[in-house]
């Protein structure tokens, strides 16, 4: 394994990354939403990335209300709050602990009610839209003194509180595994983030979309995207781009989903395995906007 990077330079391009690939559906340089831009999503993701170096020092909690105030300084809407509740326990391994699930998983494990206060105290600023009301510990009601209880609870529900109640596991057998295996395919970084995108949606249905639009929504599209990729070399291309107007027609966005290409983007880049596949530091270029290789 290669020397752990940067934890705030790892997020900000782990963002930026993840924001620039014209993933189906999502906010990119060429397709953006009336309340969120492509440089928003690129701000924040430098916003929250004095918070997430300092994670390891810090308590969960305070990382995560740090990153969440920083970005919602810079954005007009909630930008990237799935982002960092999935990044900051993973920036919170501390170096002499190799970055795998159980590492993070002993990090959860240890969440104080102040944690849980910070987080909720996190999400009411975000203001995220399509949570909906739960019987039981509601994210606009008090927090509960147990948050990784709340995340069990909510994981159903939420992908990102299921990452944090399976332990992290399936991120690195599903995203993270994929972008590698696009990559060692011979994809350009573009096209291994696109691919893995809708790898991840096509595994499991977007827990926005199921949140805001239903699930048979949410499952059709989990379905459409399945068959994308079950297109040929040359024909998937094409039917990624019908799936992006189908989502765009419907303003459905898979926002979670991409929110775990993020995360994974982060692992990458903080083990240094996306430096070492890439033959260098990953640059923003044309072929990233472009998508396809």
């Amino acid at each position: 394994m290669q020397p752990r990077r940067d934890r705030g330079w790892c997020a900000a391009l782990a963002c930026r990354l993840e924001a620039t690939a014209a993933k189906v559906g999502n906010v990119h340089p060429a397709a953006e939403f009336a309340d969120l831009s492509y440089s928003e999503l690129v701000a924040a993701g430098m916003a929250i990335a004095p918070a997430l170096q300092a994670a390891a020092r810090e308590p969960l909690g305070r990382t995560i209300r740090a990153a969440v105030t920083a970005s919602r300084g810079v954005t007009r809407s909630n930008a990237n709050l799935g982002i960092v509740l999935a990044i900051a326990p993973i920036a919170a391994v501390p170096d002499r602990h190799p970055l795998v699930a159980d590492a993070i998983a002993t990090i959860l494990a240890t969440l104080t009610p102040t944690d849980a206060r910070d987080v909720y105290e996190a999400i009411a600023l975000a203001r995220p839209g399509g949570m909906g009301h739960r019987a039981e510990w509601d994210v606009a009601g008090a927090p509960p003194e147990s948050l990784l209880d709340a995340m069990r609870a909510a994981a159903v529900h939420d992908q990102i509180a299921a990452l944090w109640a399976q332990g992290y596991e399936p991120l690195f057998a599903g995203p993270v595994t994929d972008i590698v295996a696009e990559l060692q395919a011979g994809h350009a970084l573009g096209t291994a983030i696109i691919r893995s995108h809708l790898a991840q949606l096509g595994r499991a249905a977007d827990t926005l979309i199921a949140r805001k639009h239903g699930d048979a929504a949410a499952a059709d599209v989990s379905a459409r995207a399945a068959r994308v990729l079950a297109c040929g070399p040359d024909a998937w291309p094409a039917a990624a781009a019908e799936l992006d107007h189908f989502l765009r027609s419907g303003r459905m966005n898979p926002g979670t989903s991409a929110d775990l290409i993020a995360a994974a983007l982060y692992i990458l880049l903080l083990d240094g395995r996306l430096c070492g596949l890439l033959g260098d530091a990953p640059t923003i270029d044309s072929s990233i906007t472009r998508g396809h290789s």
